[in-house]
């Protein structure tokens, strides 16, 4: 499944490190313990240890890479929807470092993972970081993201966590609409070390989206609210055996909390909250007329309505909760540790009556795993 840091303006690093042969060796003896018909690892050890001392670096074999792609989701502490990780289609895409050949397989992986509204999980994984010669960046945090402007008056139309990729795509020379609205799809910023920056605009087909209704509330229909199906995380950092592919967009789907209950209502996204609730009339007066939870509950049940109004995959909080036990057990019965941070499984509404609030969980930090660019740390969910 796929939360909001500003897009970094990271440096792209001049020399990417030697790869660790501990965390090299540690995910082959992985991949063999899991995989028993590849028969010994020993042979498969001796040719990754050559060639790191003869390189700094090894490249995975085909299957190591849907293994390691396939188990860093397995991995991911702050991802709910984990349950069907063996599903994740990988496309291998290693011997593509040029910008703008990785923003048009973007933009494939788009129609892909779409898949005419039965969205489907994909990782586009393309070329790693490799010592003296690091890999593309991808500066979107997801493949499709709204732009956000700033006013004169220090008001935002669109999405206000994306500024500053706004900003950046106007450096760029993106041109938006000559009518700005708050729903106006970005560019991808693609990026390499030693190219120049690649500025590709999305095309129409490649960006599914639902529009907003309400089953019971028609003029919500007329706010002109909408969402895309597929949120495929892209500034991430995927690490197996120690190799880092700074470029390797993802997808699940989307759970419902993730629109209704953050992108349309966080204060730093879209702020919908005190505008519904004028609208249905309630009292916003004080917080203790709970106002802003019947807006949430209503805002939530539209965009269920709406997506499965227009055919496109959708989970609710509830669903997804029960389903990530189920994952958990199963992990469990597999001898496996199954990582998970409380305050990112926990839905961000109705809480205590999902499953999963009432526990605890090993918040060990597994690899292969996700990570934010530059940085080792716990791999965060993007909405």
């Amino acid at each position: 499944m796929a939360p909001v840091p500003s897009c970094p303006a990271e440096a792209i690093p001049l020399r990417a490190p030697s790869v660790d042969l501990d965390e090299a060796e540690d995910f082959v003896r992985l991949h063999h313990g899991e995989h028993p018909e590849l028969g010994p690892v020993e042979h498969r050890l001796a040719e990754v240890h050559a060639e790191v001392a003869a390189t700094g670096t090894y490249r995975h074999t085909a299957a190591e890479l849907v293994f390691g792609a396939r188990v860093a989701w397995r991995n991911s502490a702050r991802c709910i929807g984990r349950l069907y990780w063996r599903s994740l289609k990988v496309r291998d895409l290693r011997d593509l470092r040029d910008p703008k050949e990785v923003a048009d397989e973007c933009v494939e992986h788009l129609k892909l993972a779409g898949n005419g509204g039965k969205v489907r999980p994909v990782i586009s994984v393309f070329a790693p970081d490799e010592p003296g010669r690091p890999g593309p960046r991808i500066r979107n945090e997801q493949l499709i993201r709204y732009a956000g402007y700033l006013g004169a008056d220090g008001g935002v139309l669109g999405d206000r966590r994306n500024l500053e990729l706004t900003g950046r795509a106007l450096e760029l020379g993106w041109r938006p609409p000559a009518r700005r609205g708050p729903f106006d799809v970005l560019p991808l910023v693609v990026e390499r070390e030693d190219a120049e920056p690649c500025l590709v605009e999305l095309p129409g087909e490649a960006v599914m989206e639902v529009p907003i209704g309400h089953p019971e509330l028609p003029w919500l229909a007329e706010l002109g609210l909408r969402w895309h199906a597929v949120p495929a995380i892209s500034d991430m950092r995927l690490r197996i055996g120690g190799v880092d592919y700074p470029a390797a967009p993802f997808n699940g789907w989307y759970m419902g909390t993730e629109i209704g209950a953050r992108n349309f209502a966080d204060t730093d996204r879209y702020d919908l909250l005190p505008y519904l609730g004028k609208r249905m009339g309630l009292d916003t007066s004080s917080v203790q007329t709970l106002w802003k939870d019947r807006v949430l509950v209503e805002l939530n049940r539209a965009v269920l309505h709406s997506f499965a109004l227009a055919g496109v995959t959708i989970t609710d909080h509830h669903t997804e909760s029960d389903r990530f036990l189920t994952h958990l057990k199963k992990e469990e019965a597999a001898g496996r540790s199954c990582p998970a941070d409380w305050t990112w499984i926990v839905p961000p509404m109705s809480s205590g009556i999902t499953s999963v609030f009432h526990r605890y969980y090993d918040e060990r930090e597994l690899v292969p795993n996700f990570f934010p660019s530059g940085t080792r740390g716990v791999c965060p969910v993007i909405h």
